[in-house]
């Protein structure tokens, strides 16, 4: 799993988006149940920004609509 980037996020549908949003927290919380963090911890990080910027363009599109 590579870092997406806002350009390739705003690309996807809103139903990708939500999609792809639950398989990174599922696999958040796989990561934070297991002891794999000691292997590979830069992998938390990337998960959690990745996940921060699919929200961030989705509440950006829901205030688009507001307007």
């Amino acid at each position: 799993m590579m870092a997406y980037s806002a350009k390739e996020i705003r690309s996807w549908t809103p139903a990708e988006r939500e999609k792809r949003l639950e398989e990174l927290r599922n696999e958040l919380l796989r990561l934070r149940s297991t002891k794999v963090t000691a292997e590979n911890p830069s992998r938390f990080k990337v998960l959690r920004r990745t996940i921060a910027r699919i929200l961030t363009i989705m509440n950006e599109e829901a205030r688009k609509q507001e307007e």
